[in-house]
């Protein structure tokens, strides 16, 4: 077994990596950029180096560094993690080079799986099932066109050498195609440096299923059950679970096979995903195989009692698979959520910002929590903006859900936008629960997983005044001037709070007396059970709830939602506000890929106007209404920040 390994990479799955090495008695060894000197997995490692600059591809996608920290610290080994080198070949390739063993495939497996097309070819020769489609090299627009009509509509366009959901657009018009080729073109490039795509039938309501498999160098393959990951928005997993609903054994077993097979075709070593599409008559075909670990392999890991990160390190050093194909564990249910920040009622805007406030549950045998940050961290715009990963087991799926819903409840994020309202919402859908899912579940219910906003109930604007109160109580000193019972010598206080939420402001009464308060006629008391807890009562009502302040707002958690209200303290008076003048600006820190318009041109509502880069991800900033587009304020390829106007526009009156 290795004494040191370097991890090249950052996040959650550096410091999921290093919980194993340290349960095995493997020093670990950190890369890091500028922009992450003070992470957690920096933190957590024995040993760090910095690799560069926030931009990955000075840092993080370096190999020449990242070979010279191999060099320098003495490690072994390289576990990659997943995303940025993960699945790169010339990493691979570099480590074996250098006489690193890089933990993952052999070069020539990458080489096979990394490209879609030419891994398609393979598959069709190892007999495993296909979508119909056009896997060629031929990348000529006007082929690709003809291809797509060939197929028929709807067909998805993805990127060769792609992943995580990057560089793929469904299209489903004839019409529609140059646009949707030439966009999923350019953000293959950025993302992947290969702009080259391949075209398949997309198939109507699918699901998402992929098998875990693992080889050894001794020639031994198996499969470790399937994980559903069908709950998708805009092809990125939102929810994972294992093993999938309503999947039969006799389908698991026809899956396993084929996905062992795949691995076998390519002489595979290692922890690989084999992914597959499969429709509502039970058919399911191969989509692409990941030679690397996933982000969502802790639900295998809950169902079967395993430690794949030991396994991958296990077999690096040589070691044989420790069980036999019978032999795999498949006990209870897991769900895996990612905690993003991100707003969904504002099309799930990446968020940054400092993690003011960050309470998770505590870890069981139930209930597991995958993270890179810790509260008082920064969500930067330069990765991912995944805030963690939540992981609950239970007996069945039905309990497993309630134990999700649950854990949810029990997390609480000031600072950022996040989605975890959204999550609980998707987790306790009637579809999610009765396990109708599949790839189209999220955006065919967006009604009901993003409500539009409305008014608050009275009772949220009561917990929020007590909650102030019991701070102002909190607060107060020994002093008679500074105590806030509310005593009087001709009586007692009446107080009247106000909050606004949005576009609603509300009012509470609350009279001091000797015992509490009472809020209209009921008595009503406040006991702080820990820096955020409080258990009230309101009349017969018991309410355990969290208010967690964050300079002006109070973020009130009650009954698995968050709600924001601010406190319309007297004592402050707001300055006047200032609009912002030159007209539309960037909604996060990004890069400008495209302008989209010409200066001067009369436009729809809703037409596209520019396209800009963020936190890996495109985002189009579209017209309000109809209007005029003046100018453009900034140019393609400018860095611009949050806030900047981007555009001057004119709405038509």
């Amino acid at each position: 077994m290795f004494t040191k390994i370097l991890i090249a990479n950052r996040g959650e799955i550096a410091c999921r990596v290093i919980a194993t090495c340290r349960k095995l008695g493997i020093r670990t060894v950190a890369v890091y950029s500028e922009a992450d000197a003070g992470a957690r997995h920096v933190r957590l490692a024995d040993e760090a180096y910095c690799v560069g600059p926030a931009a990955s591809r000075e840092s993080y996608l370096r190999i020449d560094r990242i070979i010279e920290v191999c060099k320098q610290s003495g490690a072994q080994a390289v576990h990659p993690g997943y995303g940025f080198l993960s699945e790169n070949e010339s990493f691979a390739h570099a480590c074996e080079e250098n006489g690193v063993v890089f933990i993952g495939p052999p070069v020539k497996s990458i080489r096979a799986m990394g490209l879609k097309s030419a891994a398609k070819a393979l598959m069709q020769q190892a007999k495993v099932p296909l979508v119909p489609g056009y896997h060629g090299a031929d990348q000529d627009p006007a082929l690709l066109q003809r291809e797509a009509d060939r197929i028929g509509y709807p067909v998805l366009i993805k990127a060769s050498a792609g992943g995580g959901g990057k560089g793929m657009r469904v299209v489903n018009a004839a019409n529609e195609f140059a646009a949707a080729l030439a966009s999923c073109q350019r953000e293959a490039r950025t993302s992947f440096g290969d702009d080259n795509v391949l075209i398949e039938k997309y198939l109507q309501q699918p699901r998402h299923i992929e098998i875990q498999v693992f080889a050894d160098r001794a020639g031994n393959t198996i499969s470790l059950n399937e994980r559903d990951c069908s709950a998708q928005r805009r092809h990125q997993k939102v929810v994972e679970e294992a093993p999938a609903p309503s999947v039969k054994p006799d389908q698991r077993a026809a899956m396993g096979k084929a996905a062992c097979d795949a691995a076998r075709a390519v002489g595979y070593v290692g922890a690989g995903t084999v992914e597959f599409i499969a429709d509502s008559q039970g058919n399911f075909y191969f989509m692409e195989m990941n030679t690397r670990l996933q982000v969502e392999h802790p639900v295998t890991e809950m169902i079967t009692g395993l430690d794949l990160v030991e396994w991958q390190l296990r077999v690096a050093a040589g070691e044989n698979l420790p069980l036999t194909q019978e032999q795999v564990p498949l006990n209870g249910h897991s769900i895996e959520v990612r905690i993003y920040a991100e707003e969904p009622e504002k099309g799930f805007l990446p968020s940054v910002g400092r993690l003011a406030y960050f309470r998770t549950p505590a870890p069981s045998a139930h209930v597991r929590l995958d993270t890179g940050v810790e509260q008082g961290d920064e969500i930067t715009p330069h990765y991912d903006p995944m805030i963690a990963k939540l992981i609950v087991w239970d007996h069945t799926r039905e309990a497993a859900i309630e134990r999700m819903l649950g854990a949810l409840a029990e997390t609480r994020i000031v600072g950022v936008g996040h989605n975890v309202n959204f999550l609980s919402r998707l987790v306790g859908h009637p579809a999610f629960r009765e396990g109708r899912v599949d790839t189209g579940l999220i955006e065919r219910e967006r009604a009901a997983l993003i409500p539009t906003a409305a008014e608050l109930p009275k009772q949220i604007f009561e917990v929020a005044a007590l909650a102030q109160l019991a701070t102002e109580r909190d607060q107060s000193s020994s002093s008679p001037w500074s105590i806030t019972d509310g005593w009087r010598i001709n009586g007692t206080q009446t107080r009247t709070l106000q909050f606004s939420a949005g576009e609603q402001t509300a009012t509470v009464s609350v009279q001091y007396t000797s015992t509490g308060y009472l809020i209209g006629d009921e008595p009503a008391r406040v006991v702080r059970t820990s820096d955020s807890d409080l258990r009230l009562t309101i009349g017969q009502r018991h309410i355990n709830t969290a208010v967690v302040k964050s300079g002006e707002q109070m973020h009130v958690f009650l009954r698995g939602q968050q709600h924001v209200l601010t406190y319309n303290d007297p004592l402050v008076h707001a300055g006047e506000t200032e609009e912002t003048q030159g007209g539309l600006t960037a909604p996060m820190p990004g890069k400008i890929i495209a302008l989209l318009s010409e200066p001067g041109a009369e436009v729809a509502k809703g037409a596209p106007l520019l396209v800009m880069e963020a936190m890996k991800m495109e985002l189009t900033v579209f017209a309000p209404s109809k209007g005029k587009l003046v100018s453009y304020l900034c140019n393609a390829g400018d860095q611009v920040k949050e806030g900047v106007p981007l555009v001057d526009f004119q709405a038509s009156t």
